[in-house]
This record gives structure tokens, sequence and C-alpha cells, in this order.
């Protein structure tokens, strides 16, 4: 049975050694990278049955893709495509003034032509939650289509904004929540995107109950970086604290915190228990290369065991 199904575009990054310039580096590292597939190898690594969801060209570099998701224990959902092409990512890391910039190369990749109707969409009806994220209705018309198709299927749907401002506009990312999102249930919203994107401003804990209350989910997560996350529910609203670590690689630590959330989720636990479980796992991701969560339960255990909970209010 599926606990957790995810769908969208997972690619192939290619970094030179850190500090390097692609122009004149004479090595790129190549990883498999991917939001929505992020979560679901998060969830999947520690303990949930995951499923991801995509569409891939039957070609070398698509397997690779295919492959690498499937390795961490994630069921891949895949349409494989004659036609269009694997979308990859170069990212130059370096310190300060420099920073790390991100060259996306992903135009016409095959997942851009996906519909509902090619997909598993199985194993999101037998799903206790369907994840997917902004990135993916900003790939294509058809697939902002193919989301809110997904979205509005029956079940639990969650969603996590992740505006890429390279992808498109802040009016155009608007446009696309406020049309999304009233088929949400489980919303988690980055605190600058809600703050920029769509409007919200106040304390974080009114951010949170306007969102609910604007698009009418049932769960809303605000992430807040080095500040921690905030959630509110029926049951109320709590907060959580990060875990303090030492970066290694920032790149994915959302997607670590969402699928160890939904990891905790699917299983019945608090939204306490569940921000507990998102927040050590994003920390330990910090100390990980690439963009996968490589952890276990055993790890975020023993660093919950280590450490205070979140706080009730």
């Amino acid at each position: 049975m599926v606990e957790v199904a995810t769908f969208g575009e997972t690619m192939l990054r290619l970094s030179p050694p850190t500090g390097e310039r692609i122009e004149s580096t004479d090595s790129l590292e190549c990883r498999t990278a991917g939001a929505e597939s992020n979560v679901a190898i998060a969830a999947a690594r520690l303990g949930t049955d995951a499923a991801w969801l995509s569409k891939l060209p039957d070609s070398v570099l698509g397997r690779r893709v295919a492959s690498d998701v499937r390795s961490h224990g994630v069921d891949t959902r895949v349409v494989w495509a004659d036609e269009g092409r694997q979308g990859t990512y170069y990212i130059e890391q370096a310190g300060e003034p420099r920073g790390s910039n991100v060259i996306y190369d992903r135009a016409d990749a095959a997942v851009t032509t996906a519909t509902a109707d090619e997909l598993a969409t199985d194993a999101v009806a037998e799903a206790d939650v369907f994840f997917t994220t902004g990135i993916t209705p900003a790939l294509s018309e058809t697939l902002f289509e193919t989301t809110r198709g997904l979205l509005e299927t029956d079940g639990t749907t969650a969603f996590d904004l992740n505006y890429r401002s390279k992808l498109w506009s802040e009016e155009e990312a608007k446009d696309a929540y406020d049309a999304l999102l009233p088929s949400v249930d489980l919303l988690f919203a980055p605190e600058r995107d809600a703050r920029s994107i769509l409007d919200i401003s106040g304390e974080p804990a009114d951010v949170v109950e306007m969102l609910q209350s604007r698009y009418g989910c049932e769960t809303v997560v605000l992430t807040r970086g080095d500040d921690g996350a905030i959630a509110t529910s029926a049951k109320g609203t709590v907060e959580q604290p990060v875990f303090e670590a030492d970066t290694i690689d920032p790149i994915g630590t959302g997607d670590a915190f969402v699928g160890a959330f939904l990891s905790r989720y699917v299983r019945g636990a608090s939204t306490v228990e569940a921000l507990r479980w998102g927040a050590a796992t994003a920390a330990l991701k910090r100390t990980i290369a690439g963009d996968i969560a490589l952890v276990s339960e055993t790890e975020v255990e023993a660093l919950l065991n280590a450490e205070s909970g979140g706080i009730d209010r």
C-alpha cells in the first residue's frame, strides 16, 4: 500500500568542486535532484511506503534518474517517453560574496508533457497523502492542468509553495496558487513565499491562520529558515525551533523537512511530533552533500532524544 505518493520532475544535478567555476572546471559531479522525489526518498528512508510519479525520457539519463530514486526504496511509477529530454541543472557553490548559483537546463524535458491520463493515478488514489510542489505547475501549462487534476482527486493532498523565480514571475505564481490551494489539505509555505507572493503580513501565528482561512487548508506549516517552523490545525498552533547543524550542503533541506513530516503524519502522529521529525531530519540533511536526505530512523531518533521538542501554544 502506498502511504505517500508524489509527482514532479527530477533532474540530474551537475556541479564542479566547491569554489570552482563551470567554465574552467575539468570535472562535474552528477547527482539526482528533484523536490518531489527528494520528499519521497526522505519518507521512504524513514520507514514509509512511498511512490514517485513522473515522466522520463527512455534514455540512459532517464534510466539513471529512475534507478537512483528506486535505490532508496521508493516505488518509481514512471511514464517512459520517446520524445523530450532529461532536465539538468548546474550549481556553482562558493562562499560569500559570490555564494551559490543555479543554472537550469530543463527546457523541453519529457515531464513537461505529462498528463493525468498517462500517469499511474492509482497510486495517488490509494495513497494516504498525495504531495507535489509549486515547481511542477510552473514548468508548463500542461503540468499546471495535470497538477490541478491530481489535487482535485479524492484523498488527502499536500503542497509546498516552493517558489522559484527562475521559472515564473511572482504574479504568475500567485494566480496559480490561488487556483490550486483550495484543493490542498496540508500546506507547506516558506515564510518568504507567503509574504512576498501571497502578500500575507503579520506575526507568524497570524500568517498560518490567514493561510488556513484564505484557502481552507486543514493544516498549514510555515517554514521559517533559522527561526524554525510554526503550524496550525484544528488542534491549535505549535512552534518548532531548528536543531543546530553544520552546513555542508543546504539544498534539499526543505524537502527533507517535508518528507519527514509526512512520514509521521501518515502514521497518525501529532503535529508537534511531525514537526520535530521534520526539523531533526532537515538538520541532518544539512550535513550531507547533494539534494537527498541520506538519513535513517535511528539517526533521527538519536537526535530527537538528545534535544527538546516543540512548544504548545
